[in-house]
């Protein structure tokens, strides 16, 4: 049996700081946490430091070198917004067995207009033709077709470009319905790409349970608000994507910190330091998120890290990033990191992670100072371990 205890530090369990100071591990699985170390346990000191669960990014587009890098900023999980099956199947196998990567989820294919985004960014990229549905009678082949290649979870482009600054065609509403309810009766989540109102009104009234990005087109209103707190939808935040479109230089700042830097190799500092500049209006989506957190709709932490080409984005840094944004637009540090969490983890239903506490996986990150108070200590990492198994 392999056992450890890490002593003597805090412990955010994924929603709050915990009375306890020693959390025990056996054979990957958290068994214990509290005060008392069990006779013949080997002890790592956290004195000085706060052990959290591993962070859980919930918008990436994934590879095995995102996934590695993730894992070197505390994200022990990634939830993948779209992907080619035939890459993420044997990525999937590999990550069971190699703890030196992030763990992965994917929506496998998503449901895009065979002219519409992600078309345009994917051009030159060798991508196999993409199963679609045109008309509402093949949205349920589509879902059945995903689940098939080891989707968890449906996602929807209703993307018509203009948050890009150009035009595209997208999926016709009929047929977004229709895929979510093809998703729902196989008791899986529907998720639809928004950047816009428009956008985000379609996915409200087809009965979505979630949007992948925060609408930046303009200030959420109230009627988006009742509606989505009705019916119990997510949103993931995204704000670093958002960041990186209204060119504020949030990439690049992060990029010239030396604790980021250091764990990146050129080209991806590089890509960290450049911008989409689509001319968003950052103030505009943190006065959204501040507005969907005032009314109760769950927020997801999620950055759209991809690989190179990604603008401002960078696997695992640029969820710290998103911390700091959600901390901007009125979270507290605690909120922010129970949206990288728990909170993730139970929406998706992960419940084997995002916490701290006997039964959970032991996905654990352990930093220097106190993030629960400054979220910045998040990136002193000391210690990341997934499955208890120690990067």
């Amino acid at each position: 049996m392999s056992r450890f205890a890490v002593t003597n530090a805090r412990v955010f369990t994924g929603t709050q700081v915990a009375d306890a100071s020693v959390v025990v591990v056996a054979d990957g699985t958290i068994t214990s946490v509290g005060h008392e170390v069990p006779p013949g346990v080997p002890e790592i000191d956290g004195r000085g430091g706060t052990l959290l669960p591993g962070l859980i990014d919930a918008h990436t587009h994934s590879d095995e070198e995102g996934l590695r890098t993730a894992l070197d900023f505390g994200v022990t999980t990634e939830l993948d917004m779209m992907s080619v099956p035939a890459v993420m199947a044997p990525l999937r196998e590999k990550v069971r067995t190699d703890f030196g990567l992030a763990d992965v989820r994917s929506s496998s294919w998503g449901l895009a207009h065979p002219d519409g985004h992600p078309h345009q960014v994917r051009r030159g990229m060798g991508d196999p033709v993409w199963p679609t549905a045109a008309v509402p009678e093949e949205a349920a082949a589509f879902v059945e077709g995903r689940l098939a290649e080891g989707a968890d979870y449906l996602k929807i482009m209703v993307e018509d470009g203009a948050a890009m600054g150009t035009s595209l065609p997208t999926v016709p509403p009929d047929v977004v319905a229709a895929a979510v309810a093809a998703a729902h009766e196989h008791g899986m989540l529907a998720l639809v790409h928004t950047f816009s109102a428009a956008a985000t009104r379609l996915a409200v009234d087809v009965g979505a349970d979630g949007v992948t990005h925060l609408l930046y087109d303009e200030v959420i209103d109230d009627d988006l608000l009742t509606r989505m707190r009705a019916q119990d939808m997510f949103v993931i935040s995204t704000l670093a994507v958002t960041a990186s479109a209204a060119a504020d230089g949030s990439g690049p700042r992060l990029a010239a910190d030396r604790r980021v830097a250091s764990r990146l190799d050129e080209a991806v500092r590089d890509n960290l330091s450049q911008e989409f500049g689509w001319g968003a209006d950052l103030s505009v989506a943190l006065r959204s998120i501040a507005r969907l957190r005032e009314a109760g709709v769950e927020i997801l932490a999620g950055t759209d890290a991809s690989h190179l080409g990604g603008l401002g984005l960078a696997h695992g840094a640029s969820l710290h990033d998103e911390l700091r944004l959600l901390e901007a637009g009125g979270f507290s540090p605690v909120e922010a990191l129970n949206a990288a969490t728990r909170r993730t983890a139970d929406r998706f239903g992960l419940t084997d992670r995002g916490r701290i506490e006997p039964g959970a996986v032991a996905d654990l990150v352990l930093v220097d100072g106190d993030p629960t108070t400054q979220l910045s200590a998040m990136l002193n990492t000391r210690a990341v371990w997934r499955r208890g198994h120690r990067r």
